[in-house]
């Protein structure tokens, strides 16, 4: 119980397993209590295993582009494209030209055509986020189907597995997902995602993007000024327009198109 304070000297625990505290009053009698914690089991369907595409917090096949100020927290890969469509970065070469860097990135940039092991390492970690994509969309028996007719503006979304043969829409109105650090949330979406202008995903009881896998058989679009969470798994474009902010990853198996964001790792 951490962050608890602690009294009468008694040190913090974590509570693995049940301790034997012994209380001494103030009249020096004793008494012993056994502290037994239960580990909540986590709510929805298992996780997305990324493999080594969870490495990267941008991710894509033909190309990595960008316009304005943007920032980005996390390792950016591109395979088979080479580092030449990676656009708009100012790419610094690293002498060993394993990789290279960028003003605009707090991390690595890794494109196919640089030296060994980057050409083999982005050949798995693609391998992989198709692999992921593949585990999303085919996820059975949800928890929800066609919710909203596609459109989730202004709902209050439970940890689970979610489906539609449409595209979903978050308007300006957002969107809460509420639950535990170690619950789940699935979205299976058929068509587009389209997130509006101002629109926000706000998470709620501890809720982590880490968690949150977005499955998008189409093009994913983040409208200006936009604050989304969660792990985009695409099957094209993923596109980010004006000042949209990203806490998740744009894993995209065509291209990531951003302009003055702001993207960062879960």
């Amino acid at each position: 119980m951490l962050g608890v304070n602690q009294l009468s000297g008694t040190t913090a625990n974590n509570f693995t397993g049940v301790v034997a505290y012994t209380v001494t009053a103030a009249d020096t009698s004793t008494s012993i209590y056994n502290v037994t914690v239960i580990v909540s089991s986590a709510l929805g369907p298992a996780a997305v295993n990324l493999g080594t595409a969870g490495s990267y917090v941008i991710l894509a096949k033909t190309g990595v582009s960008t316009t304005g100020t943007t920032a980005v927290t996390g390792d950016i890969g591109l395979s088979p494209a080479a580092a030449t469509y990676i656009t708009g970065f100012s790419l610094i070469a690293d002498a060993t030209n394993v990789f290279s860097t960028s003003s605009l990135v707090t991390g690595n940039l890794y494109a196919a055509n640089y030296a060994v092991p980057t050409p083999s390492n982005l050949t798995t970690a693609i391998g992989d986020m198709e692999i992921a994509f593949t585990d999303a969309a085919g996820r059975s028996l949800p928890d929800h189907t066609e919710l909203g007719a596609g459109d989730i503006s202004g709902m209050t979304l439970t940890p689970g597995l979610y489906k539609w043969s449409s595209g979903v829409l978050i308007t300006s109105a957002g969107v809460t997902l509420t639950g535990g650090p170690n619950d789940v949330w699935i979205f299976q979406i058929a068509q587009n995602l389209t997130v509006n202008n101002a629109a926000r995903v706000t998470l709620a009881g501890g809720a982590l993007a880490k968690n949150i896998f977005w499955q998008v058989s189409g093009q994913a679009t983040l409208g200006t000024t936009a604050n989304f969470k969660g792990i985009i798994l695409s099957q094209t474009l993923i596109s980010m327009n004006t000042g949209a902010v990203l806490n998740g990853r744009a894993l995209s198996q065509t291209a990531v198109t951003l302009d003055a964001n702001a993207v960062t790792q879960p």
